[in-house]
């Protein structure tokens, strides 16, 4: 079992000022994977001050020593893959193939970008005899959750370190040992002093004592739409700068003229990717009403044919376990009402999957003839659970697909591209993906409505982490 009870503050492995341990559990096994210790206000405190000193000299680091840091990461991280990819898969129940191409790279290709983006970024703009420039914004609190552990972080933490800021990151208590590896990482190439630190708690204790810390002046945050709003409140008194990348119920609309064998199967395992544990997922599948009935059966195949629930340890599994029992009763419980409300279970359903006897396991659940009203539809489900919705015309399917809260993503799939387009541009979403296209880390990604507000990866998750300053006369003869 691991242990993991010192925090990452000011370039130094430190106990906690009053240790308090909590216990990671593997959700494959519901077993103890390791220890930890959490973090009150004083943690913060230190943390802060650690940041705030080290802003000083890091703010005015040149951009060739910080792409140099970067890449110095970079290399590191490459190295520590194989460590990476089993924590994660440790943590929050990745299978570990889906730990090692997808989670553990995705780290790895955020400090990446952010090291390409930085080589040529434009801080200074000259507007005739003014310049307008653009610098760190200062000390970060930077708040991730536990479904793509290092994505998160990384998407946060380089763009941050790229522009000059310097940061405290608390990452998600149920999900923290990938982290750990990070932190390691940064020490080992060199992060001064200061820039990162890493304090481990929980929202109401460590998030809330950052969000209202008057010497942080920006909040990151990624996780559910309720947390995030309380972080904004927290934040408010202070007038720091808030980022959030939120919840999602995204609509997948299949349009007349799709290849439906290819677009449902295409959606069908989107969804279930990473367990349907992704903000993005598309969890509503509009489909026209009078193909409904062969979605059903393309959907449930899929399901029967090209899903392998089972050990996370083994490359064969695409399917591994929900991150908790929390998660779980969740699941079931909008499962179960899902039944109570009258939609039909093309297949899955509650309870835990055939043969399996442990671990938060969770049937891969496909309902149909759900209206836009019911529960299922609604609520982010966070699990790997399928609406299907029928329409009756094309305007009608993209009424339903912005009837919801949320605005993350959306996903249109078709024959005609131009058609695509002109249903997509109608879509209120940060991130729309046409016939099952996806971006690279230099798209941005960010949210609509209640899914957020600003924008990771790529030159536009730079954006957050500065501040603009207007000096006027600046080459006035």
């Amino acid at each position: 079992m691991r242990e993991y009870k010192q925090f990452y503050i000011n370039g130094e492995w430190v106990a906690p000022s009053a240790p308090s341990d909590f216990e990671v559990f593997d959700p494959a096994t519901e077993e103890v994977c390791a220890t930890i210790s959490l973090g009150n206000e004083t943690d913060v405190d230190k943390a802060v001050a650690a940041a705030k000193a080290a802003f000083e000299t890091f703010s005015q680091t040149s951009v060739e020593e910080r792409v140099a840091l970067l890449e110095r990461i970079c290399e590191i991280y490459q190295r520590r893959l194989g460590d990476i990819a089993e924590a994660i898969r440790l943590e929050m129940g990745a299978p570990i193939k889906l730990a090692s191409t997808a989670q553990a790279f995705a780290g790895l290709g955020h400090i990446a970008e952010a090291a390409k983006v930085l080589k040529t970024y434009a801080f200074t703009e000259d507007l005739g005899e003014h310049r307008v420039v653009k610098e760190p914004i200062g000390v970060c609190g930077l708040i991730t959750p536990w479904n793509w552990p290092l994505n998160q972080v990384s998407c946060k933490v380089a763009p941050a370190i790229a522009v000059g800021c310097t940061m405290i990151l608390k990452p998600s208590e149920i999900a923290p040992l990938s982290s750990y590896i990070y932190a390691e990482i940064l020490h080992e190439a060199g992060v001064p002093a200061g820039v990162f630190n890493l304090v481990n708690g929980d929202g109401p204790t460590v998030g809330t004592a950052l969000s209202v810390h008057p010497d942080v002046d920006m909040m990151s945050f990624t996780g559910s739409t309720r947390a995030g709003s309380l972080v904004a409140q927290n934040a408010a008194p202070t007038v720091k700068r808030v980022t959030q990348e939120l919840g999602g119920k995204s609509p997948n609309i299949i349009l007349e003229d799709a290849d439906l064998e290819a677009a449902v199967t295409r959606g069908v395992l989107h969804m279930y990717n990473n367990t349907g544990q992704s903000c993005n997922a598309p969890s509503r599948m509009l489909v026209p009403r009078d193909k409904l009935a062969a979605a059903e059966a393309i959907a449930a195949k899929v399901t029967e044919t090209m899903v392998t629930i089972g050990d996370t340890a083994d490359d064969k599994t695409t399917m591994g376990p929900v991150v908790s029992k929390v998660q779980w009763d969740k699941i079931q419980g909008l499962i179960n009402k899902g039944i109570e409300e009258g939609a039909k279970v093309v297949c899955g359903g509650a309870g835990l999957p055939d043969g399996i006897d442990r671990g938060y396991y969770v049937r891969p659940t496909v309902f149909s003839e759900v209206n836009n009203n019911m529960t299922v539809a609604r609520e982010e489900i966070f699990g790997p659970v399928l609406t299907m919705i029928p329409y009756d015309s094309e305007e009608e399917a993209i009424k339903i697909a912005n009837d919801t809260p949320y605005g993350l993503a959306g996903y249109v799939q078709g024959e005609n591209i131009d058609h695509v387009r002109q249903v997509a541009s109608k879509i209120r979403a940060g991130n729309i993906h046409l016939i099952g296209a996806s971006g690279g880390m230099d798209v941005p990604f960010g949210g609509f409505k209640q899914s957020g507000n600003g924008r990771e990866w790529g030159s536009h998750g730079f954006t957050d982490y500065l501040e603009i300053k207007a000096i006027e006369g600046y080459s006035a003869a």
